[in-house]
């Protein structure tokens, strides 16, 4: 990267245009020019007069070579290093079929849990900075979808890729806990935080939820839990072989006690999500409450290019001064 590191210098070149007017002011008054041989051919005397011509040149050209050179040209790099212990932060999402529910609107259409869980995740990783985020996936059974990273880029193409029932169709919420707190242990930090999706209830798994948020506040891990979804009957897409696509409407009830009592045990806090955005809302406010301090450090490497301008600027200047004080003597 090239860069000036004094630039104001060049405030310093609306001088140089003056000085040329100036120049060619004297050059149109009277004036006896002095050679400093008293013996020259006509040929040499013609050459010298027109030399004469372009010495103001060197001078100007000099000034210009030395107005660049202060400015301190520079070729190199600026290296930024981030230096944060930051935070560990799991996501678990629930990839039960009930996710497929069609009551969430995204930009004037309907669109299922998953997809909108999808954005308001993604747009919450962005705001993210120095911190390892990780991220489980629960049905049936619960599993690491991606390790502790500060890969922000990986985490956001893998939340693309998930998938509704890929994990089974129930929903394992103390399986989900259980392989958070794993994962958590994988990297140490003082901070450990689990964001816990989910639209139903526990159903399934070897972990009950109670066991896994005793485990979870012993080791002091915050639990954030979010339950998705409209209250009531929810539309589902079915797709009949006979009669083609229909909706269907289901109930589907979220265990708002459970979730309430995992949150209050280990210092996190509740909350209900019944459209996009109630989601962002939520998401917004576990980032306001779960930030980091990060400490930046610049490093600077750049050579300094002056001398390739200061060198041909002096030896200009010396040229000048001596054919001026010479053989192009002027005298008034």
């Amino acid at each position: 990267m090239f860069r000036f590191a004094n630039p104001y210098f060049f405030i310093s070149a609306a001088a140089i245009p003056a000085a040329w007017y100036y120049h060619r002011r004297r050059q149109l008054s009277p004036c006896l020019r002095v050679s400093g041989m008293s013996a020259i051919s006509d040929i040499g005397g013609s050459f010298f007069v027109s030399m004469g011509r372009f010495l103001p040149l060197l001078k100007y050209t000099a000034l210009c070579l030395l107005i660049v050179a202060l400015a301190r040209p520079q070729w190199g790099s600026r290296q930024v290093s981030i230096k944060t212990r930051g935070i560990n932060i799991v996501l678990a999402v629930d990839l039960s079929q009930s996710m497929a529910a069609l009551d969430f609107k995204e930009k004037g259409r309907i669109v299922n849990r998953l997809q909108a869980v999808k954005d308001v995740i993604g747009n919450f990783i962005s705001k993210r900075s120095g911190d390892r985020i990780g991220m489980v996936v629960f049905g049936s059974h619960a599993y690491t979808q991606l390790p502790l990273t500060r890969d922000y880029n990986a985490i956001s193409s893998i939340l693309e890729r998930l998938k509704i029932g890929s994990a089974g169709k129930s929903t394992a919420i103390g399986d989900a806990i259980g392989i958070s707190l794993k994962r958590l242990k994988d990297i140490k930090s003082k901070s450990n935080v689990i964001i816990l999706l989910t639209d139903g209830m526990s159903n399934s798994g070897a972990l009950s939820p109670d066991t896994a948020t005793e485990i979870a506040a012993e080791n002091k891990v915050k639990i954030y839990t979010i339950g998705v979804g409209s209250h009531g009957k929810v539309p589902f897409l079915i797709h009949d072989p006979v009669f083609g696509d229909q909706y269907v409407y289901q109930r589907v009830d979220i265990d708002e006690d459970t979730l309430k009592d995992i949150a209050r045990k280990t210092g996190g806090l509740y909350f209900r999500a019944e459209n996009t955005k109630g989601l962002n809302r939520i998401y917004d406010t576990i980032d306001r409450l779960e930030k980091t301090d990060v400490k930046v450090k610049t490093y600077n490497n750049y050579k300094e290019l002056y001398p390739y301008f200061l060198i041909p600027a002096l030896v200009l200047l010396g040229g000048w001064i001596s054919l001026s004080n010479t053989r192009f003597l002027s005298v008034p």
